[in-house]
């Protein structure tokens, strides 16, 4: 009897790799968010004698280039998971508020949409 639930050995071995990478840059993205916002609170809170820049000239860039590649990776991760156009946007909207990423992860984990169903995944032919 064939089980009709999908499991990860149901992923191609594009889709582990595009899952892989996606869920990886969505937490790497999170962390750069903190370090962007805990560089801009001593930029702009303390008082003027105390104020720095440095933690926005570190972890601005690097955000930046993680964001791009977070968007990338959704739209890849879109295409080739196989999502509803509906999941596509809301990866891409989540990239906009702070450590979002990482709750859209959790939440496409949980809800099944980093596992494709059987009608998404490659249909293999038997030996």
């Amino acid at each position: 009897m064939i089980d009709d639930v999908p499991t990860a050995n149901d992923l191609t071995s594009r889709q582990r790799l595009v899952l892989r990478v996606f869920t990886a840059v969505a937490v790497v993205e999170a962390f750069t968010w903190v370090g962007l916002l805990t560089g801009m609170y001593f930029k702009y809170v303390p008082d003027a004698a105390s104020a720095t820049e440095v933690g926005v000239k570190v972890f601005g860039p690097i955000h930046g280039a993680v964001f791009v590649a977070y968007l990338v990776l959704a739209v890849v991760a879109w295409r080739v998971l196989r999502w509803h156009w509906a999941t596509g946007l809301l990866a891409l909207a989540c990239s906009v508020p702070p450590l979002f990423t990482v709750v859209f992860e959790v939440w496409a984990a949980r809800t099944g949409r980093l596992t494709p169903t059987r009608s998404r995944v490659r249909e293999t032919v038997p030996a």
